[in-house]
């Protein structure tokens, strides 16, 4: 019996081998779709906070500036005043940044870039300003610059990276959110 273990090699037979693979597989197969899943959700967060950090420097600028004006104090809107209303990312910095702002988002968590608008004309508006991203797709969906007036507006399924995200005005017009049946739109 002693001989018959000690000729008797030690090791894992092919059938175990293939057997711990075939485990290995399943467990990844299960894994990596809802690890790719969170790498998206966790740009798609970045965006909303990036985009409503720049939004709410720019509202403190915006009140600044109107704050100044009724005192009658000059109103410095830089070379933001452009007919569409939408801005350059370095000319939207040089105002914010420090004071407003640490450091602007230049891009959204797809890396790319933000768009900014701003209608300095009238500051008073119902529509001022918006900090948008594209989303996962980069693709607007609004119509010429984004004058407040795009075609999806509310919250959406979570998982629809390629909506856009829309921060105007102190609030987000598009944003995801889980949607239950009271809250989907009609």
């Amino acid at each position: 019996m002693l001989n018959r273990l000690k000729g008797r090699q030690r090791g894992f037979t092919l059938i175990e081998l293939l057997i711990v693979v075939a485990i290995i597989g399943i467990i990844a197969a299960l894994l990596i779709p809802n690890f790719l899943d969170s790498l998206q959700k966790a740009k798609q967060k970045r965006t909303m906070a990036d985009a409503r950090n720049g939004g709410t420097a720019m509202v403190t600028w915006l009140t600044d500036q109107v704050g100044a004006a009724a005192a009658g104090a000059p109103v410095d809107v830089g070379s933001w005043n452009t007919a569409d209303g939408t801005w350059d990312y370095g000319e939207v910095a040089a105002v914010l940044e420090p004071r407003y702002v640490q450091s602007l988002p230049q891009r959204d968590g797809w890396k790319h870039p933000f768009g900014f608008f701003l209608a300095t004309t009238n500051p008073l508006a119902s529509h001022v300003m918006a900090v948008y991203s594209g989303g996962r797709d980069s693709e607007y969906t609004g119509t010429g610059a984004p004058t407040l007036d795009f075609q999806s507006s509310g919250p959406y399924e979570p998982t629809s990276y390629d909506n856009d995200i829309f921060w105007a005005d102190g609030y987000f017009l598009s944003w995801p959110e889980k949607l239950t049946a009271a809250t989907a739109p009609p």
